[in-house]
């Protein structure tokens, strides 16, 4: 419910901004140590980090409360959304972007944990967990981009706006694509971002839709063996759709003003 969001909201703007907050049966306070407030900067943007990869990968909905949190957050104190940017940037490094590249002397191991696969006693996740957890990781990104906390001032602009989105995207596009991971990303990309980008890059963002039709996906295609084609065919669809519709829909679960009622 939005109030509930609003208590989590307001007590984690409270503990940031120096105030005495009741966790756990007992008070606490950034004040009580002079690292208190960098560590608990630290920890809380690597939180919001781990809330993508677990519970948006797991429930898509999800983005969006947790995303109207972390972009107000962000707003008020910006330390955070660096941080929260730090850690997202190393657990997935599809979200600079950045695809990185084998060099020598380093291990097949560390490659593959710099890919942002989970490596445990030399076992490296299967791919299906890997993509799961880099959807949720993009979905939240794409998320927060959008959307700004209600309650605040307005007055400035958004710390980390659309423009970063746009930007986002155009790199990928300029970059080769990856088997599987191009394709997954950029369909949990747009399907949570792409209503906000149509609206406010208008022409140029279906300039870019038909440069993805025409271009990208043949160059994805090209590099993609046959037992990879679900998500590239899932996006294909998505991009044909839109096209035809000249109509991004809204996302599954966006907040609609009456949700802040509940």
């Amino acid at each position: 419910a939005g109030s509930q969001l609003r208590e989590i909201f307001d007590k984690i703007n409270n503990l940031l901004s120096g105030k005495p907050v009741l966790t756990g049966g007992r008070t606490v306070s950034v004040t009580q140590h002079p690292q208190g407030l960098d560590f608990v900067y630290y920890k809380l943007a690597e939180k919001f980090v781990n809330q993508g990869e677990e519970e948006v990968a797991s429930h898509h909905d999800a983005a969006f409360p947790i995303a109207v949190v972390a972009s107000g957050i962000w707003e008020m104190h910006p330390r955070v959304g660096d941080l929260f940017l730090a850690h997202l940037h190393k657990k997935c490094p599809y979200s600079v972007p950045f695809y990185p590249a084998l060099k020598d002397g380093t291990s097949m191991e560390e490659y593959q944990r710099m890919l942002g696969y989970q490596v445990k006693d030399s076992k490296v996740e299967e791919q299906d967990h890997f993509l799961k957890r880099m959807s949720g990781l993009i979905r939240l990104y794409a998320a927060i981009i959008q959307l700004r906390w209600p309650y605040g001032n307005k007055q400035g602009a958004h710390p980390h706006g659309l423009n970063y989105g746009w930007r986002w995207l155009a790199q990928m596009l300029n970059m080769e694509p990856l088997a599987d991971v191009t394709a997954t990303l950029l369909l949990d990309f747009l399907e949570v971002c792409g209503n906000a980008l149509m609206k406010q890059y208008q022409v140029q963002f279906w300039k870019m839709m038909l440069l993805i039709r025409e271009d990208y996906i043949p160059r994805i295609e090209a590099i993609t063996s046959s037992g990879q084609m679900g998500s590239l065919s899932r996006f294909k669809q998505f991009v044909e759709k839109c096209l035809q519709q000249k109509e991004i829909p809204l996302p599954k679960g966006t907040l609609q003003s009456s949700f802040w009622r509940t």
